[in-house]
């Protein structure tokens, strides 16, 4: 499936991933291939996505942390759709 995640300075990354995980408002969950549609607010946590193939722009690697293929990305809040395998989060 493709994560974009887009912060008010820019898209932080647009790549193709296997699971991510985020924190909803209701406690964290997680989006595998194939999910069904949903929109959903976000809230302080942490943003995390698994795959293959991950590309991060250079300029925006620092503000993504790496612990064994595993990349994950600090918010404040924001908003997740998840619709015909493409998650967009929007972020702070």
């Amino acid at each position: 499936m493709i994560l974009e995640i887009v912060s008010p300075e820019a898209t932080l990354v647009h790549t193709d991933v296997d699971i991510i995980s985020v924190p909803g408002i209701n406690g964290e969950f997680q989006m595998l291939n194939n999910h069904a549609p949903i929109v959903s607010l976000l809230v302080n946590g942490l943003v995390k996505f698994k795959g293959e193939n991950i590309t991060i722009e250079e300029e925006f690697e620092k503000k993504f942390t790496n612990n064994k293929g595993e990349y994950t990305l600090p918010i404040k809040s924001g908003t997740i759709e998840m619709k015909e395998n493409k998650v967009i989060i929007l972020a702070d």
